[in-house]
């Protein structure tokens, strides 16, 4: 029995594909990857965004952030998935310490408790001007 283990992948989608050409590329990725044994947990989609640098002379990209529990045994067949896709443009996967997946959402909680309260503080701010 193979151990799993927890990995974040990004990758970078050409972004001249129409929206349906992208959508069926991340569903095949998607797909693959729960051939090979593994388990999503994660997937956000961030859209197009400009490139910091030119890649195959391409401006614009399309990222996918995946965070996803797996075999090490499937890590290269990702790889290879990746790199054999020309749509792909670039490809990162790394291995994820749960305690930093831990520290991104107890983060990610207290930045929304936060925002919540200081919209309600302008919100209570208001209401005193009107007064």
């Amino acid at each position: 029995m193979s151990i799993r283990r927890l990995y974040e992948s990004t990758y970078i989608v050409n972004a001249v594909l129409e929206d349906a050409e992208i959508d069926s590329i991340v569903d095949r990725l998607v797909e693959f990857i729960g051939e090979h044994g593994a388990q999503i947990l994660e997937m956000n989609k961030w859209g197009r965004r400009r490139l910091a640098y030119p890649i195959k002379k391409k401006y614009n990209g399309y990222y996918v952030y995946l965070v996803f529990e797996a075999p090490a045994e499937a890590i290269p067949q990702l790889e290879r998935f990746y790199d054999l896709d020309e749509n792909i443009m670039r490809h990162l996967t790394v291995q994820l310490d749960p305690k930093l997946r831990e520290f991104r959402k107890v983060r990610a909680e207290a930045q929304a408790a936060r925002a919540a309260q200081m919209a309600e503080a302008a919100k209570g701010e208001q209401f005193d001007v009107a007064s």
